[in-house]
């Protein structure tokens, strides 16, 4: 890889980081309950806590994919 291809490569890694990064502010104003929705496990014994975001993490999973696959076409 020469060091234009890798230059454009963390250019574009620091966009997607921007963008994320923003988009996780207006999630924070907006009040989203992530770690509480739907899916999100948590099981308390008298020693120990469990957390276990399933639902999170999947609709994290499903956001981050369609949020990569659109950078990546916006760039070929």
């Amino acid at each position: 890889m020469n060091l234009y291809a890798f230059g454009k490569t963390l250019v574009q890694v620091g966009l997607l980081m921007v963008l994320l990064g923003g988009l996780l502010l207006l999630a924070g104003k907006a009040g989203v309950p992530f770690g509480r929705l739907p899916g999100d496990l948590s099981f308390r014994g008298k020693h120990f806590i469990l957390f276990a975001p399933i639902g999170s993490m999947l609709l994290l999973s499903l956001f981050l994919t369609i949020l990569l696959n659109l950078f990546l076409r916006w760039f070929k």
